[in-house]
């Protein structure tokens, strides 16, 4: 059986939809997943860029896309009152209802659905006490090694070469997004494309002219 490590924030639309997809997406499949809440926006600092909800355009671009996916997979979306928002308190949360930094898949699916499913704000402090008294975490989310905890699960992920959410990584393999979920069930399954230069050889390949910011 393979062990998968899902990396994921509740901020993205993106790791919401991976998340509600997986079951179908490797059904049949032999593997277990350990599910790690991280703080997207380190991912954003580690390698200077701005988020998606942070570039005009791509901006709306996103909401459309990802309501589109949703609509046409069957699966519940609603957009937040507010997005980007604030997701700590969530993150911090979810990671003081687990051990060790993992979280079991009702506590990942009961934040995700608050976050993106009904269109309230996700980062609202009376809905988010409501949400903490349901989950009952066994630690003070707000308790020091909660919040280092947090932060291991993002070192990690980005000394694995995690770049964004969802992060799948499975056999020191990374996949990366809900577009990747049909990779990993290849594989998953043994496919010899893997093997292949075309997986392979891609990091051999020399970059012609390098950009620099100013």
């Amino acid at each position: 059986m393979k062990r998968i490590t899902f990396y994921l924030d509740f901020i993205s639309p993106y790791a919401y939809l991976a998340f509600e997809r997986l079951p179908q997406a490797l059904q049949g499949c032999s593997y277990e997943v350990e599910y790690r809440p991280v703080l997207f926006a380190a991912f954003l600092k580690a390698h200077g860029q701005l988020g998606p909800a942070e570039i005009r355009g791509k901006r709306e671009w996103t909401y459309r896309q990802v309501q589109w996916f949703a609509r046409t997979h069957g699966i519940p979306l609603d957009m937040p009152a507010a997005h980007p928002f604030n997701p700590l308190a969530l993150l911090r949360l979810a990671v003081a209802c687990g051990e060790g930094g993992a979280i079991n898949r009702y506590v990942a699916e009961t934040v995700f659905r608050h976050v993106w499913r009904g269109g309230a704000d996700a980062a609202d402090s009376a809905r988010i006490e409501t949400l903490k008294a349901q989950l009952a975490p066994k630690r003070d989310p707000g308790a020091d090694d909660v919040k280092a905890q947090l932060k291991a699960n993002t070192d990690d992920a980005l000394a694995g070469g995690a770049f964004g959410v969802p992060t799948l990584v499975v056999d020191g393999q990374v996949f990366w997004g809900v577009d990747a979920l049909p990779m990993l069930r290849a594989w998953l399954e043994g496919d010899v494309w893997f093997d292949s230069p075309q997986w392979q050889g891609v990091g051999a390949i020399p970059a012609a002219v390098a950009r620099v910011n100013k």
